[in-house]
């Protein structure tokens, strides 16, 4: 996992926080000041290409709808395909699957 590259303590404080978190309002007041309109741009456009991908959508498509680059896309459908299971756990929540 890339992410134990990082400091334990900090992400595991990290990912505390955010599981705290108790509304969508909250959560909007969270990344707020966490992160720059880009980086949560960034991040949302990358759960979304997950989903379309997912869906069965082309890269075509989701280009055009997202405006994610061919690369983002890539990294996407690799760690779709290879990576930890992450999108799929969480799209499977938000549509209610697990």
């Amino acid at each position: 996992m890339q992410l134990d590259k990082l400091s334990r303590r900090e992400v595991e404080q990290l990912f505390q926080a955010i599981l705290n978190l108790k509304s969508m309002e909250e959560c909007y007041l969270f990344f707020e000041d966490l992160c720059t309109v880009g980086e949560v741009k960034s991040l949302s456009q990358r759960l979304e290409v997950a989903k379309m991908l997912r869906n069965g959508s082309t890269y075509t498509q989701i280009e055009k709808e997202t405006g994610a680059s061919t690369a983002t896309i890539s990294r996407v459908k690799r760690c779709l395909a290879y990576g930890m299971d992450g999108y799929h756990l969480a799209l499977d929540r938000i549509e209610g699957k697990a």
